[in-house]
């Protein structure tokens, strides 16, 4: 080769070694995330996300790539999304979408590491061997524990202290739906509440429920996880809104959208441990080695603004013990 040729091969070779976008082509792991709600509402979901990550070294765009994918609260989604994932040779796939969406992934590859979110627990929907040695490609956190359930109706309860029938609004095409419902038929028991179960899994069915909520005389809500719903949360404050009617909920999100209540995990905490998981499965930790997370730490979040709209009054030993006040 004459020196010309050389020194232009040298050039080139240069050039496309210290090249952004052909060294995130060749080199950068990149992680498949799929969301269940839509890439605008999930803002603050993505930021701890992000957050988890960097505390395990690895920065977005600098050492990793991350390809996002979003349900839009629809189910039938999942498994096109998934299927578009594992053909773009993604290292590792966070599932961050509740349990029909981490039952899809987990059915779509026993081989690419998955990290989860999910809404009941895996070991008894078979993501996971064991809790503590969850033994497959799979790991992640599980928000599921029946005193959740409980402890929601009992604020309920607690708003409603004239009695009355609480209704629970849950998804029939979700899996936990009858496990959910008999925590809560255990729960209003030892409340001496009856519980009033409203189905719906579409828009449509929703509004067939608050009208049976509506002619039952029903005199709060219940609406259980479900990633169908925290899709549809406006929807949901409007009619409860419109109906007068209190309702508490899974997450706060629901409350910074319109909704009254909400007491759970803190959603930012669980989005970051999924982070931190991908940035440990990226490090060379196994899913099978890495336990799955249970929260310990719960939040109650109120919106004062959506007590005065349906005319409810929050009483100030509830308002102490809430961590969030939305006014």
């Amino acid at each position: 080769m004459k020196r010309r040729e050389f020194i232009a091969h040298c050039l080139i070779a240069a050039a496309i070694s210290i090249c952004p976008a052909y060294a995130e082509k060749r080199v950068l792991p990149v992680i498949g995330y799929l969301g269940f709600d839509s890439a605008e509402k999930s803002t603050e979901l993505l930021v701890a996300f992000r957050e988890g990550l960097r505390a395990l070294g690895f920065v977005e765009n600098q050492n990793v790539a991350i390809e996002y994918r979003f349900a839009e609260g629809k189910y039938d989604r999942f498994p096109g999304l998934i299927a578009n994932l594992i053909q773009g040779r993604v290292q590792v796939i966070v599932a961050a979408t509740g349990t029909n969406g981490v039952l899809a992934t987990a059915a779509a590859t026993k081989t690419i590491p998955i990290v989860f979110a999910i809404a009941m627990d895996p070991v008894t929907v078979g993501v996971v061997s064991s809790l503590n040695r969850p033994g497959g490609n799979a790991t992640g956190v599980s928000m599921y524990t029946p005193q959740l359930v409980a402890k929601r109706l009992e604020l309920l309860a607690e708003l409603t202290p004239a009695g009355g029938t609480i209704a629970m609004m849950i998804n029939p095409a979700n899996p936990n739906a009858d496990l959910i419902s008999s925590d809560a038929e255990v729960a209003g028991r030892s409340l001496g509440r009856q519980i009033h179960v409203v189905r719906a899994s579409t828009d449509q069915q929703i509004g067939t429920a608050f009208d049976e909520i509506r002619e039952r005389k029903d005199v709060a809500l219940l609406v259980s996880p479900d990633a169908f719903y925290i899709a549809r949360r406006e929807q949901l404050a409007a009619l409860c809104e419109q109906n007068r009617i209190p309702a508490i909920y899974e997450w706060s999100l629901f409350v910074k959208d319109g909704g009254l209540m909400s007491y759970s995990p803190r959603i930012t905490d669980v989005s970051r441990q999924l982070g931190v998981y991908a940035g440990k499965i990226l490090g060379g930790a196994k899913p099978a080695d890495l336990p799955v997370e249970q929260p310990t730490k719960f939040e109650l979040a109120i919106n004062l603004k959506a007590a005065k709209a349906i005319g409810l009054s929050i009483s100030p030993t509830l308002l102490a013990r809430a961590d969030e006040v939305i006014e």
